[in-house]
């Protein structure tokens, strides 16, 4: 199974990690298929930098993120995006119906 999941790089005390797409096998630090991202927790805001194209393509073709990484993707955007795209898509296709405001 592939995962994307996170790999520590960094000195000691000051981590920083890069958003990887892996076999669920490898190790951490590891063999790794592709970086898609990068995340330093002590940065703040700018914490962290996504290819978002890439991420969605890993997540269509099945990657399962590791919690950290739901959640890094969520603060993102990345899962909002997806999620909105896909009912986009159903209500187009008539399947969910619209909620009217009243």
């Amino acid at each position: 199974m592939v995962r994307i999941r996170l790999r520590r790089t960094g000195r000691k005390k000051t981590p920083t990690y890069r958003i990887v797409v892996a076999e669920a096998q490898c190790p951490r630090d590891g063999r790794f298929i592709e970086i898609i991202g990068q995340y330093v927790p002590r940065q703040g805001n700018t914490a962290i930098n996504l290819d978002a194209a890439r991420a969605n393509y890993w997540l269509d073709k099945g990657a399962q993120p590791s919690d950290t990484v739901r959640s890094l993707l969520r603060r993102a955007g990345v899962l909002k995006a997806r999620h909105e795209e896909r009912l986009g898509r159903k209500r187009a296709e008539g399947a969910v119906p619209v909620k009217s405001e009243a």
